[in-house]
């Protein structure tokens, strides 16, 4: 990997993502996204929670970061773990399972060639069982702009309910699930090229002005700087 690069693909995990990195010392923003990683880094696992805010961060030039980014609600049901207990948080690995079971996929991964090939190949011979129906069904829906009430009606759960399933699934509510999930989407249109006005329409936003304070708000800087 060249320093600085960044790569990522379709992983084999059903809805997963692969992503590489090699550092080259200068500062990153990773903004909230609704997903949980498992993170190998020079050798050590990590588990990346869920974010409700962007934070910054660095690391030594040279450092290779690996990256399997689960799709939104999935992960809890590997790490074996409630997403809200990892928000905004990155935990080696060895806190969440025992110590002997993250080193041995560490060494596994370490053994191959290629970090991300072997970090994908190792969690998907570990990853088992059909995801949850309700989850995918409030992601979708969350997704389509169903509010809350309507969404728990769906679902049959009340909406104290929902709200601690999505804790569980997402590491949080579906209010804040909507704010997340909408922000990416506005940031993949504005990327086409379309006007930040555009956008703030596309995406239901209720103008421009709003839009902007949920982007400021929720990746810690406006979008125009954040877009540059």
């Amino acid at each position: 990997m060249d320093a600085g690069a960044y790569r990522e693909r379709p992983a084999a995990l059903p809805g997963a993502v692969l992503w590489t990195r090699t550092a080259d010392g200068s500062e990153y923003r990773v903004l909230p996204d609704g997903c949980m990683d498992l993170l190998w880094i020079e050798g050590e696992l990590a588990v990346a929670g869920p974010d409700s805010r962007a934070h910054v961060g660095a690391a030594e030039a040279g450092i290779r970061f690996a990256g399997l980014r689960f799709a939104p609600g999935t992960a809890p049901g590997f790490f074996g773990v409630p997403a809200r207990e990892v928000l905004d948080s990155l935990v080696p690995l060895a806190d969440v399972w025992s110590p002997a079971r993250s080193r041995r996929l560490a060494d596994r991964i370490g053994r191959g060639a290629d970090p991300g090939v072997a970090l994908e190949e190792a969690a998907g011979g570990l990853f088992d069982g059909p995801p949850d129906r309700l989850v995918g069904q409030v992601l979708r829906e969350v997704r389509r702009g169903v509010g809350v009430r309507a969404l728990a009606g769906s679902v049959g759960l009340s909406e104290r309910q929902l709200y601690r399933r999505c804790l569980d699934a997402f590491g949080y509510g579906p209010k804040m699930l909507d704010r997340v999930l909408r922000l990416n989407l506005a940031l993949e249109r504005a990327r086409t090229g379309l006007s930040l006005a555009e956008v703030a329409a596309r995406t239901g936003y209720a103008d421009q002005a709003h839009f902007t304070r949920e982007v400021t708000a929720l990746a810690g800087v406006p979008p125009r700087t954040l877009l540059a």
